[in-house]
């Protein structure tokens, strides 16, 4: 029962490749651990669980770890792709483009061109 309700979040992390993912239910209570290669995509998946149980779901335990610390994301450009665009994806904000054009000056000359196929490193604030 637990399960299905938590299946957004299994298949969520399945899509995500989540690394050594592991999935119990003891007593009414599902146990989920596994690596996130982001912390962005921990976030996700925290998300996903939130949206399934609420805020504080007491249905569900998460260990979720983290292989790399040292950027919140990593970003391949898109078609149509502003540093902008992006910027509001990862933190609602388009101003914070700033702040991925620095964490990215080793490929980027300017902050307005930007390529589809670039992998941008989405830092952590």
């Amino acid at each position: 029962m637990v399960r299905a309700k938590y299946q957004g979040v299994l298949d969520l992390g399945e899509k995500l490749n989540i690394e050594n993912g592991d999935v119990k239910e003891e007593n009414g209570v599902l146990h989920v651990s596994g690596t996130a290669k982001t912390q962005y995509e921990k976030n996700l998946i925290w998300d996903s669980i939130k949206a399934a149980g609420g805020e504080s779901p007491s249905d569900i335990v998460a260990d979720i770890a983290v292989a790399d610390t040292t950027v919140y994301a990593r970003h391949t450009v898109k078609s149509g792709e502003t540093l902008g665009k992006i910027a509001k994806h990862y933190f609602k904000d388009p101003m914070k483009y700033k702040q991925i054009f620095e964490a990215n000056t080793d490929i980027l000359k300017n902050p307005d061109l930007i390529h589809p196929g670039q992998e941008l490193i989405i830092p952590n604030l």
